[in-house]
């Protein structure tokens, strides 16, 4: 009996969350005029299986209350075999073996296609970094050297001594690998140092390293986001894809505010219940076009409506503050020089959640989030990013470390790298070769075309020995494509020079736009716009020294002395 019911369960939806014994009981219930039958005729799928029997299941007539003794027998003794014995097992759909397969390379083919028809198709140039000849490069053949115009090791640290020689010693003793994730032998003293560091230049709580920033942005939004009741993610239209991704990833509900606009990311907070958690995404350095995220605003629309904030400080670490800790240390910059702890009132600590990157100005690879101490512990007991890789080789998180107490002490490289950023955005704009405005250390050149920047590119590359890569859609808008410039310290005048008289002849020659023609047409990407004010530099001459070395070349025009 247990086994035939056992075999109907997998055809009757009744049966099937039905037990054993309350189907032996509905059975043999004769004062119930063989409930089991009723129901059975009652259900789709066993009623057409008693149907087609060739022999009624139960002798009696419609008209009687009571089944026969011999009907009855018969319903006890082995209702459920003699109805699932006879209905035919579902048969599984089949196809011709002859059909055609689909076509896995052509799909490729028409998706690749479809980059090279739209132009955003990326082209990956062979670029091999001399250390020992920062900021040159040797390309595909080792003879052939160029001048790398773009990368985002800003300050040169990937080949500072500081970094090199401690990540030998680690080499040496501890190996290559981690050895497993950080919850399995991949959990060093290193690791815990790394991030007590990073912890103390953001003012907060706990740090916790990633493989990379993209996977911190993503791990740990879509944890965070993801776990919290109902949240809502506000996010600035220009984040980068790894925020992206993390909100996609979280299934939280998403409002997209326009970039930097305030009044539009208060709006869309009004729109939402008071007690909805909610979570502000933003940057600090907007890569592409170099502009600044409103931070000290954000903040207060944050506490205003209850929600956390959640900055992007991966262009900004090590380039900003008297520590290199970002923007939102540099607002607060006389602040923090002074008092250089948690505890100071400065703006950063009201920053709930900060993501960086080890690897552009601190010259290494990984990631890392900055928050407090619960926040943190919840990411590395949620966020699959986190456990289930494996964590950084203690050679990198070495060169990390020293890095970052590097730069923690030595103002220099960052301060050149600004001086660099301002000549070179000088010099272009006296030729009105446009650069879009921005108050940052990027120096976006805008052509509007995807097919001019590239051509722009690959004439630099291979007439100049510049190396400037392209930047096309979706990394930018279509219509606002451009290069993207990097002036680092390593930039002596000489490539400083030479970098400007190519983007000059170039221009001469196909004739791109210039700040005036962008004026005619109306402006795009923030050149050309009448009645604009150019930005301030992040960095004042003040910060930078500026202020001093005026009064200096005065006082020497002069003939006087200046006291110092």
């Amino acid at each position: 009996m247990e086994v035939a019911l056992m075999q109907a369960k997998k055809s009757c939806p009744f049966i099937h969350v039905t037990s054993t014994n309350a189907l032996k009981r509905l059975s043999a219930n004769a004062s119930a005029g063989n409930g089991l039958l009723r129901k059975a005729q009652q259900c789709p799928v066993m009623s057409q299986a008693m149907g087609q029997q060739a022999r009624p299941l139960s002798t009696s007539s419609p008209a009687s209350q009571t089944p026969s003794k011999v009907a009855q027998a018969e319903v006890q003794s082995a209702p459920i075999p003699k109805v699932t014995a006879k209905v035919a097992p579902a048969t599984p759909v089949t196809h011709q073996t002859k059909a055609k397969h689909f076509d896995y390379e052509a799909f490729y083919q028409h998706e690749l296609e479809k980059k090279h028809q739209d132009k955003s198709y990326r082209y990956f140039n062979n670029i091999n970094r001399l250390a020992q000849k920062f900021p040159r490069a040797h390309t595909a053949r080792v003879e052939d050297e160029v001048t790398v115009w773009c990368a985002n090791d800003y300050l040169g640290m990937g080949r500072n001594p500081v970094l090199t020689e401690t990540m030998k010693r680690t080499l040496d003793r501890y190996g290559a690998g981690a050895g497993g994730t950080r919850n399995i032998a991949g959990n060093a003293d290193l690791h815990l140092r790394l991030e007590s560091e990073l912890a103390d230049l953001h003012h907060q709580e706990g740090a916790l390293v990633f493989s990379s920033c993209y996977v911190a942005n993503d791990a740990t939004l879509s944890t965070v986001a993801g776990k919290m009741p109902g949240c809502v993610i506000f996010s600035d239209a220009l984040n980068h894809a790894s925020m992206i991704q993390g909100v996609r990833h979280s299934g939280a509900q998403k409002k997209i505010f326009r970039h930097n606009d305030m009044a539009h990311l208060e709006e869309l907070l009004q729109s939402v219940d008071p007690s909805v958690p909610k979570i502000i995404a933003f940057e600090s350095v907007y890569s592409m076009c170099g502009s600044i995220g409103p931070i000290r605003e954000i903040v207060d629309l944050a506490k205003k409506y209850g929600a956390i904030t959640f900055l992007d400080e991966v262009h900004a670490v090590g380039m900003y503050g008297p520590r290199g800790a970002g923007v939102a240390e540099h607002l607060d910059y006389d602040l923090n020089a002074a008092q250089p702890m948690m505890g100071n009132g400065s703006i950063m600590e009201e920053i709930d959640i900060i993501t960086g990157t080890l690897g552009k100005a601190y010259g290494v690879v990984g990631g890392y989030i900055a928050g407090s101490a619960l926040f943190v512990d919840m990411v590395r007991s949620y966020a699959p990013g986190f456990i289930f890789t494996t964590s950084l080789p203690p050679a990198v998180v070495s060169g990390a470390l020293e890095s970052v107490k590097y730069l923690k002490e030595s103002t220099g490289e960052r301060e050149l790298q600004q001086l660099n950023t301002r000549d070179v955005k000088t010099r272009l704009g006296s030729l009105g070769i446009p650069v879009v405005p921005n108050p940052s250390h990027i120096v976006p050149v805008l052509l509007g075309d995807a097919a001019a920047a590239k051509l722009a590119s690959d004439e630099l590359l291979s007439e100049h020995g510049i190396y400037v890569q392209s930047i096309n859609y979706p990394t930018v808008p279509r219509g606002e494509e451009r290069l993207r410039i990097t002036p680092t310290p390593g930039h002596n005048a000489k490539m400083i020079d030479h970098l400007v008289d190519s983007l000059e002849t170039i221009w001469d020659r196909y004739d791109f736009k210039r700040v005036n023609d962008w004026t005619a047409e109306g402006g795009c990407a923030g050149v050309g716009v009448k009645n604009s004010v150019a930005p301030a530099p992040m960095w004042t001459d003040k910060q930078l020294g500026l202020e001093h070395k005026v009064l200096e070349d005065k006082a020497i025009r002069s003939g006087a002395s200046l006291s110092i």
